[in-house]
């Protein structure tokens, strides 16, 4: 049971994180609807995430976190917190550049991202200015990233798992006052993910102290460019950054097409997208995270049979908690989408178009966990390579799928192109990896899928039959009772869900709670 409760523990963290964001989320909704204004600040909202991947989570710290590892175990704590200070201060100078350089072009850059808002100048003005206001976030977003990976390999966890929680906090505050003190809310939300940033930089610099790590900025810019132990950072870094550029890329093009769509598109996408990302941050990256350290254990102790038992599992995991979300979503989306968005500015017309776009979302959000079940096989054995390969194939994909479907479909359109782009994703990565032999779909895995898939279907016609007979009980447009409908209807949903499994032998539930009352006495 060690990978379900390493599982957990990483999803758990995540789940405040997404609860606190879902509350964000309601509160944007609520001020700024789904109209210009909100598209305005999603817009500038999603700018500096764009680049997020670059400079943050992504390829620089996934280069770093392993170099200053080593260099702690090698050379001692000093040397690695003086090569840990290089890398911030050239990060910073290099940001800084880019930062400025955006403010500066800022009119060119939202007219490339989002050229439909060109013909309203009122909207077009406010996006700018936004934007102008959230970008410098990029900075403060990415030398948390760095302070966080220095704390991860101290074995200091809790405050770098809290940052995003003060993200949401930080916005839901800014957004409570300045809807008291401003004419226009939205330049208080925009202020508060900047202000957000700073505050998350000066939680970490709290428990670096704690830990007596103090980062002492370098000012010398060009003998940093030519330090070797940077230019090694430099060159594990450049694999990540195409990666996360393809990646990036597609984000870019799926703004720029919906921008192009109606008023209010973007905000429809990003409120459907949201609840997607629920299941998909939660178990899609639990199991990614949790996966690759026992997969390259295994696999570096030439125990292959128990490398492919552990990916088995991985996907079976994966799919149990994916699939029945896919068909929550497709049967409740309508429900879940009033309950948690249509307050304030937030009308029913944006609730049925956001509904429908978070269907044709939830549709691949299994293939999106597979993927994430299956991508560590080929990082565990040292190939980051063939994943960018085909994140580049799913790109074109996605490219090619959105401009065939968003003029018949309109924004549900862009939301199948994702879906279509999902299963193109996990082809590539069933196939490629039965061709190198790394690991293919057994028999066995194959019969417990299908019995995942019926049990998961037997579900959503519970789900439908349920909701059925309580709309003729329960007022539609009451809160108080659409918020106790869809709590009976997911408790009968989910008693559904484990009875079908355990009848069909997929999932062993006194032997899961047996696991856990064990946990619980050794605690």
């Amino acid at each position: 049971m060690s990978f379900i409760r390493s599982i957990a523990t990483f999803g758990g963290f995540t789940m405040i994180s997404r609860i606190t964001g879902f509350l964000r989320d309601m509160l944007i909704a609520n001020f700024l609807g789904a109209g210009n204004v909100s598209d305005a600040f999603l817009v500038s909202f999603k700018l500096p995430n764009l680049f997020r991947s670059l400079f943050a989570e992504g390829a620089f710290t996934s280069a770093f976190v392993p170099l200053f590892s080593s260099k702690l175990v090698a050379s001692g704590r000093d040397e690695s917190v003086r090569f840990a200070a290089k890398a911030i201060s050239l990060l910073t100078f290099i940001l800084i550049i880019f930062i400025i350089l955006f403010e500066i072009f800022m009119p060119a850059v939202v007219t490339i991202l989002a050229p439909g808002f060109t013909k309203n100048v009122e909207k077009m003005n406010l996006t700018i200015e936004l934007c102008r206001i959230t970008f410098p976030f990029l900075l403060f977003i990415s030398i948390v990233s760095f302070q966080a990976g220095i704390l991860n390999s101290f074995d200091r966890f809790a405050a770098p798992a809290a940052t995003p929680i003060i993200l949401n906090l930080g916005i839901i505050l800014s957004g409570l006052i300045s809807v008291l003190c401003l004419d226009m809310p939205v330049y208080g939300l925009s202020w508060g993910i900047t202000l957000s940033g700073i505050a998350e930089v000066f939680w970490l610099k709290y428990f670096l102290n704690k830990d007596d790590v103090r980062i002492v900025p370098d000012l010398h810019v060009i003998k940093l460019m030519k330090d070797k132990e940077i230019k090694t950072l430099f060159k594990r870094i450049a694999p990540g950054v195409v990666g996360a550029g393809i990646y990036q890329i597609n984000m870019v093009v799926d703004m720029v097409l919906v921008s192009l769509v109606s008023s209010g598109a973007v905000s429809w996408l990003y409120y459907a997208n949201r609840l997607q990302q629920l299941p998909l941050g939660v178990i899609g990256a639990a199991i990614s995270v949790a996966l690759l350290p026992l997969l390259s254990k295994k696999l570096k102790a030439g125990d292959k049979k128990d490398a492919k038992d552990t990916q088995d599992k991985a996907v079976i995991y994966g799919l149990m908690m994916s699939l029945p979300a896919a068909v929550i979503f497709i049967c409740l989306a309508d429900s879940l989408v009033e309950l948690l968005f249509e307050h304030g500015k937030f009308i029913a017309s944006d609730t049925v178009k956001t509904a429908n776009a978070l269907k044709a979302y939830a549709i691949g959000l299994p293939c999106y966990v597979m993927v994430k079940a299956l991508m560590p096989n080929f990082f565990a054995r040292g190939d980051t390579v063939t994943p960018v390969k085909y994140s580049a194939v799913v790109f074109v994909a996605n490219f090619t799928m959105n401009l065939l479907l968003m003029k018949p479909f309109g924004h549900v359109g862009i939301a199948m192109a994702t879906t279509v782009a999902a299963f193109v994703s996990l082809y590539q990565y069933i196939h490629g990896l039965k061709k190198r032999d790394y690991w293919q779909i057994s028999k066995e895995l194959k019969q417990t899928i299908l019995k995942i898939a019926l049990c998961s279907a037997i579900t959503g016609l519970m789900l439908i039959i349920v909701e059925l007979c309580l709309n003729t009980v329960f007022p539609p447009k009451h809160l108080g009772y659409l918020f106790l409908k869809l709590s009976v209807i997911g408790i009968i949903g989910l008693a559904t869900f484990l009875i079908s499994a355990k009848m069909c032998h997929v999932l062993d539930i006194t032997a899961v709670i047996k696991s856990l009352l064990a946990r619980r006495k050794r605690a």
